[in-house]
């Protein structure tokens, strides 16, 4: 069939009942039906997910649900722990990595189970017999209303088909229209790789159930049923032999619910069909029109809390597809505004209250192998995805995550005693929707038992945002509990005798000299995320008047913790020796943890530091797997480097036009991030790193444009929010910020750091802001003084302006300041 695309700027269609504007804001568009999966369009409610093809003759609808995962209940520990855990500390402490390796691979990598697959559950299709000379063919995502929309004139007739997932209903749904009656007829079944039966249960009835797959000796025990209710307008309906038929029908509804067994990660004793059912029988008394409207004032309330303009070109006429090809050579500013709220789109879509959190792929995925499980890694990937969720006015979407390290809380606890004979809770590099906490894969890439206190920073973080005594109250007991296990972890190097991690490795790379093993002690990212648990945790004991006889624990601790180190080549070091290669372009860069997204460096106090961290991503070079580029547009950021953060934006924006494996990142057709294969993960790294570009609030101040590329000249951006619960809009003209708003949810002291002299409208006063921010939410950590190597060469790091100011803010009210 061939594909003859509308030469309008609108289609008339529907007797011009509908208006389809060809592209627009907040709109993904193409003029063809996707013929792979990473050109379908993604609709998803936190729970169900769909990938929509727009296929004339057969529609096709990908299905994911979010708990259907391979296996059951259960744990990956390795008991034999205790056993070798001397041995290894010694010989790492000794050099003799190779034996330190063998090991580990033995006593603490786990024996068979690695972790459960994100499963697929299947497709729902619709086959058309009548669809010919397809003319005037569009389909779009709109992501300001979270629907797509497929539209084609074939035969004389035009024809319309709508998807939504809806986070009210809790169900998937389809509206098939034409402008022409009795126009309507098609052929709609279920498939599914683990299916058990599929059948027709009524004249307008779907049902398939299935069984999850069976994954390193689990037995495969979730079980889901589907169910997909056709309400038609007019024609008529039969029940063939593995579905259902509809003739000549006017307009057409289908209405489809998925449920598992799911309980939550210990328990799988829900009734699948009583709850797939419920959901359907719920929604079906509601017309289209009630369910579009629930659907979008639930999903409305959160995205439209954020407004980002960059402007328009010509460039914004052309399909999604060509944008992004053409994105390197032509300007299309808008092209990067609608990524970044592609990136909250997808955030709302596969993130919600009561739910599981994103995982690699969010909640689509086409394989029951998918790459790497789809699972939790947690070394980068999974905090990665939620980087963009407080800042950018999403913080029920952090939800689920912050339940998630609860639960780690308690498996973990189990995984310390039987691996380490340590109090506490300690998880891994990797996690699943059953929460194992011991190592997977294998030692060089899983024996880093840093997970739990990287995804407890989370906790502390959203505490920064939202001053919710009684939310800290709730998480305080994790943060103490993985600060427990280190405790009993760490032991004393024998050279400096400092207190480091051992074993433990930099993810996922292997230092000169080791043997060809990872394994290592006193890493510079372990280091790192020790200070910001012991600290984080200690303050959180402060505010809350707990634990004081911690509180000195803690303290001595963080005094024996390791510096961070600058090398002979003037970087910061990765590991505890210097050993870094300048030719070295691993895609992680675990070691400027400290950079972003903590806080340990910055330029303002730490220059030599800053430059350290420069220095290593200079190293790295840009281009690299997708998530990879996510996070240097972060760090790019950090370094107040603009227009070196929008060129990582562009290596992100680059078509990568088939799913498939590689070590080249860019941007699949349909605003997916390739790593490559497909994970989200750079779709979330990219939205914060375009925030932290506009906006920062880690550096004991709130910093407006201060990594403001030259190329985006005008614009403005709104809702975004920062630690202090400050709410921020900002306006900008010719690089200057010409508006800034701000309003204040807890009051308390506003320190501003503008890149132009602004003035306070109304009877506030500036200040110039002098000594520490009195606003507590804004303290900066007190680090060591870093070793520097004497060959070291270091460069003066450069900050443009120094327009800093403080005001007194009252909760409730708003500020405004105009350009001076």
């Amino acid at each position: 069939m061939t594909f003859k695309p509308c030469l309008f700027t609108f289609c008339l269609f529907i007797s011009g009942s509908f208006l389809a504007q060809k592209g627009g804001k907040n709109k993904l568009w193409y003029d063809r039906p996707a013929g792979q999966w990473v050109e379908a369009l993604p609709v998803g409610n936190g729970r169900l997910a769909a990938m929509v093809y727009g296929d004339p003759n057969k529609e096709k609808l990908q299905i994911n649900e979010s708990t259907f995962w391979s296996g059951g209940p259960s744990r990956n520990d390795n008991p034999d722990g205790p056993k070798v855990l001397d041995s290894i500390r010694y010989y790492l402490f000794n050099g003799n990595y190779k034996r330190a390796q063998i090991l580990a691979d033995k006593g603490l990598n786990a024996k068979t189970l690695h972790g459960s697959a994100f499963q697929n559950i299947g497709e729902f299709t619709l086959d058309f017999n009548n669809i010919n000379d397809v003319k005037n063919y569009y389909r779009e995502l709109d992501i300001e209303k979270a629907i797509t929309t497929t539209t084609f004139t074939a035969n004389g007739v035009n024809f319309k088909r709508e998807v939504f997932a809806s986070i009210p209903d809790n169900i998937i749904v389809i509206k098939l229209s034409s402008d022409k009656k009795n126009a309507l007829s098609f052929f709609a079944g279920f498939n599914s790789e683990l299916k058990k039966n599929s059948k027709a249960i009524d004249f307008n009835t779907l049902q398939m159930d299935g069984l999850s797959s069976t994954l390193d000796g689990v037995q495969g025990q979730v079980k889901f049923n589907a169910i997909a209710k056709i309400l038609n307008k007019g024609g008529k309906t039969e029940v063939l032999e593995n579905g259902i038929s509809v003739s000549n029908a006017n307009e057409v509804t289908i209405l489809i619910s998925i449920a598992t067994n799911f309980t939550d990660y210990k328990t799988l004793n829900n009734d699948e069909v009583l709850k797939s059912k419920k959901y359907i029988s719920e929604a079906e008394p509601k017309s289209f029109n009630t369910l579009f409207k629930n659907h979008l004032n639930a999903y409305q309330n959160y995205f439209k809390r954020v407004h980002f303009d960059l402007g328009t070109s010509e460039a914004a006429k052309n399909p999604t597809d060509i944008r992004i090809k053409n994105f390197a050579t032509t300007y299309d500013p808008e092209l990067i505004a609608l990524y970044y709220q592609f990136g909250r789109y997808l955030l709302i879509s596969s993130s919600q209250p009561g739910g599981q959190p994103a995982n690699l792929q969010g909640i689509w995925n086409n394989s029951n192998k998918p790459a790497w499980d789809s699972k939790y890694t947690i070394n980068i990937n999974t905090e990665m995805n939620y980087w963009p969720a407080e800042k950018t006015g999403l913080p029920e979407m952090h939800e689920p995550l912050i339940q998630m390290v609860k639960d780690l809380s308690e498996s973990g606890k189990e995984t310390a005693k039987t691996m380490y004979n340590s109090r506490g809770w300690v998880a891994h590099h990797n996690t699943d929707i059953w929460r194992i906490s011991g190592v997977v894969d294998f030692a060089n890439a899983g024996m880093w038992p840093m997970g739990g206190a990287w995804l407890s920073q989370h906790l502390w973080d959203k505490y920064l945002y939202n001053g919710d005594l009684n939310y800290l109250r709730s998480v305080y007991p994790v943060l103490k509990s993985a600060a427990q296990f280190y405790e009993d972890f760490l032991i004393e190097e024998p050279t400096n005798h400092w207190l480091v991690v051992n074993p433990s490795m930099s993810p996922e790379n292997i230092p000169q000299g080791h043997q060809g093993s990872a394994l290592a002690s006193g890493n510079t990212m372990d280091n790192q995320l020790m200070f910001d648990l012991f600290t984080k945790t200690k303050k959180a004991a402060e505010i809350l008047n707990l634990d004081s006889d911690k509180i000195q624990t803690w303290n001595t601790i963080i005094s024996k913790l390791p510096p961070m180190q600058l090398g002979y080549y003037g970087q910061l070091q990765e590991w505890m020796g210097d050993l870094d290669d300048p030719k070295d372009n691993h895609r992680h860069v675990s070691h400027l943890y400290g950079l972003f997204p903590s806080n340990q460096i910055n330029p303002f106090t730490k220059p030599e530091l800053t430059d350290a961290a420069r220095t290593v991503l200079i190293h790295r070079g840009d281009v690299s797997t997708g998530w990879s580029m996510g996070w240097k547009v972060n760090l790019w950021a950090k370094l107040l480097d603009g227009n070196h953060a929008n060129k990582l934006i562009k290596d992100q924006l680059t078509l990568v036009e088939k799913d498939g494996w590689g070590s080249k990142g860019g941007t699949y057709p349909n605003l997916f991030d390739a790593h490559p294969p497909f994970q989200i993960d750079g779709n979330f790294g990219c939205t914060s790193g375009i925030t932290e570009m506009l906006l920062q609030t880690q550096n004991g101040f709130i910093d407006i444009l201060p990594a403001l590329p030259d190329e985006w000249k005008n614009g403005r951006i709104s809702g975004l929010k920062t630690y202090g619960s400050f709410e921020i809009g900002i306006v900008w003209e010719n690089n200057k910020a010409k508006e800034v708003t701000i309003k204040s949810t807890l009051g308390g002291n506003c320190r501003l750091r503008t890149p132009n002299e602004m003035q306070l409208t109304g009877n506030a006063k500036l200040k110039r802001a002098e000594g520490k921010n009195p606003n507590p939410f804004f303290d900066t950590p007190e680090i060591k003084t870093p070793l520097i190597s004497k060959e070291a060469k270091l460069n003066p790091v450069e900050i443009k302006n120094e327009f800093i100011y403080d005001f007194q803010t009252e909760a409730g009210k708003i500020y405004i300041l105009k350009i001076k």
